[in-house]
């Protein structure tokens, strides 16, 4: 199943996302996790991609099994780091021998330690040069890329940040999936923009229920979102109360995810960090 093709038949399009584990014991704990939310039927799940080594092994034999296995629509991340085209080519190939039709392609981080980008010898500088290989593959890949309401970090200005996106769609990226934010008013203003920009392909927002505060702030500061100061101030009221925590960051989360799907959102994709628990509450109190 392509997933642009699920976007329109009348239901909002849910998925899940979840990181390769180191360990074999780790891939073994994750599967079980995808296992638990299962019952939720989401449209699709997405594994992100460990660059090079055993990490990216893992990444790939764990989408075949769970959409073998699960029955499950699975869409592989795909990064330039690390890769070069020949080894990107290869990465596709085993991933269609095994039936995956779905990838999200990246330009991805710098490697840990780095502060900046360095493309690979032979490899990509930009996510814009992935999708455009992917597509001139010839094969019938559904690809989806990235996009960010509050501006990629490394971006001059929203404007600049546009207009690479644009240049990403152009070169043949199917749909979007959104960075997460806490703020719904930066999400309906980038879809204004692209769409004003000539952008018509699903534009899906990233959520994250958080789970713990200081893990949140850690991870806004990286991409680049914000947390809103009305969710500080309700994080920081029960920051010794862990419970509270969750159930505090499951509530925005359902309140943002309302909130979207009323106003048009084309679906919902959740940032999971491989638990269950906070995942499975939301969408239970959407009634998805």
């Amino acid at each position: 199943m392509r997933i642009v093709d699920l976007f329109g038949a009348g239901a909002p399009v849910i998925s899940f996302e979840f990181f390769p584990p180191k360990t074999d014991e780790g891939i073994e704990t994750l599967y079980r996790t995808v296992k638990e939310l299962r019952p939720c039927r989401p449209s699709f799940v997405s594994v992100t991609y460990g660059a090079g080594g055993s990490t990216r092994d893992r990444t790939l034999e764990l989408v075949a099994r769970i959409q073998r296995d699960l029955g499950i629509t699975t869409m592989a991340h795909l990064t330039c780091v690390g890769s070069t085209k020949d080894e990107i080519r290869e990465t596709l190939e085993r991933l269609y021998a095994s039936g995956i039709r779905n990838v999200l392609a990246l330009r991805g981080d710098p490697p840990k330690g780095e502060t900046e980008f360095q493309a690979t010898e032979g490899g990509f500088r930009y996510g814009t040069e992935l999708v455009s290989f992917i597509r001139e593959l010839g094969m019938d890949w559904c690809i989806g890329a990235a996009c960010y309401p509050e501006g990629h970090v490394e971006s001059s200005d929203l404007e600049d940040d546009l207009a690479h996106l644009v240049e990403k769609v152009d070169a043949g990226a199917d749909f979007l999936v959104s960075q997460l934010f806490f703020d719904n008013d930066d999400y309906h203003a980038f879809v204004r923009r692209a769409g004003s920009a000539g952008i018509t392909v699903p534009i899906v927002p990233g959520l994250m229920p958080v789970t713990n505060a200081s893990q949140a702030e850690r991870f806004t500061k990286m991409c680049g979102a914000r947390i809103p100061q009305e969710l500080y101030r309700r994080l920081r009221i029960v920051e010794n109360d862990s419970a509270a925590v969750v159930a505090t960051g499951v509530q925005w989360a359902v309140d943002q995810g309302r909130e979207l799907l009323k106003r048009g959102a084309p679906g919902l994709h959740f940032y999971t960090l491989n638990r269950s628990s906070a995942t499975l509450a939301v969408h239970a109190a959407l009634g998805l």
